[in-house]
């Protein structure tokens, strides 16, 4: 209720009181143009994707697909390799895999390659990588010389390595004519050092490609970031520490991941130097010579296309729980949502 010493005060819009006063007015938000349907693909789009995608699909159905669905298959049978399939066993190679002492010594020794190269490889590598980021003299000729073990075939490595490091090879007689008799040893027959034997093999061999990816995420760092540290007087490790490896972290869980898949799958060098059978007295037996010794060596195609599997949703499970977990961070930033306000 209004009394004749109150102001009345007028609740429509502005606009309104500004027409009303005869002013210009505030001029209303233009509407938002209306929104324009998304057609859907034509006959010449979809065209185009089966020409560019069918090769792509068809092999990889063909390789990939189709010898897991056929190892799955095989796996239920005692199977010889010859002829067709009719000894069904069910789960029979399965419970005599994950119940065989052999298979799970090979798991182990898998397991311990995953974590040894982590740790040996990773912090190797990132120390190289910063160094080799620093202006040098040398600097592209020291980078092809550490990249240079990893494009070498497996072949030649393991067959260089086993004559190296044989009772009578190259290393021995070095640290004999040095005088260093204490220190030989048999490095690949004896179970207390052969694993790390191929850990040492397997760092030598792969630390160049994880060097190589450190040095490409260095280069995507901005350089003012350095220089604005500097002036806030950090030190060279305080700027590792809180940009560098920090700002590296994606790098470093995708270098971690192709890491940790390649280990479980490891097989030809292990296969080359220490063969089917001194693989598993030596004590570096995988998963993967297991089940060629133990498969197609053994005559027991079933029971190696069984092993076949197993490794197969071993790697697919941890490789899911690292996406899950680990990259899910690294992927979020690539997903937007679509919100109506």
């Amino acid at each position: 209720m209004y009394t004749s010493e109150t102001p009345k005060t007028d609740d429509r819009p502005e606009t309104d009181l500004a027409q009303r006063a005869g002013g210009g007015g505030v001029t209303p938000p233009p509407s938002a143009p209306p929104r324009r349907r998304r057609r859907g693909m034509g006959w010449s789009g979809r065209l185009e994707v089966a020409v560019l995608a069918g090769p792509a699909v068809l092999l990889f159905l063909g390789f990939v697909i189709f010898p897991v669905v056929m190892a799955a298959y095989y796996g239920f049978f005692n199977w010889h390799g010859y002829g067709p399939a009719t000894d069904f066993i069910g789960l029979k190679n399965y419970v005599t895999i994950v119940t065989d002492p052999d298979f799970q010594e090979a798991l182990g020794h898998n397991a311990f390659i995953v974590v040894m190269s982590l740790v040996i490889q990773g912090p190797v590598a990132l120390l190289l990588a910063l160094l080799l980021n620093r202006k040098m003299r040398g600097q592209s000729v020291i980078r092809v010389l550490i990249f240079v073990p990893y494009v070498i075939a497996e072949v030649v490595v393991g067959t260089g390595f086993s004559l190296m490091l044989a009772t009578n090879g190259a290393l021995n007689g070095l640290l004999e004519n040095l005088g260093l008799e204490q220190f030989t040893r048999d490095w690949l027959s004896d179970p207390s050092i052969a694993i790390w034997t191929l850990i040492a093999i397997l760092t030598w061999k792969y630390v160049g490609f994880a060097v190589i990816l450190f040095l490409a995420g260095l280069q995507g760092i901005p350089e003012e970031l350095y220089e604005a540290a500097a002036i806030d007087g950090a030190s060279y490790w305080q700027i590792q520490r809180r940009i560098t490896i920090p700002l590296l972290g994606p790098t470093l869980r995708i270098w971690a991941f192709l890491s940790i898949i390649g280990a479980l799958q490891l097989f030809d060098l292990v296969y080359i130097i220490w063969g089917q059978y001194v693989a598993s007295v030596a004590g570096t037996s995988t998963m993967a010579t297991y089940m060629v010794a133990n498969g197609r060596n053994a005559g027991n195609f079933g029971y190696g296309n069984a092993v076949a599997v197993v490794i197969f949703l071993i790697s697919l499970i941890v490789a899911l729980i690292y996406q899950r977990f680990v990259l899910r961070r690294d992927t979020a930033g690539a997903l937007t949502e679509r919100t109506d306000r």
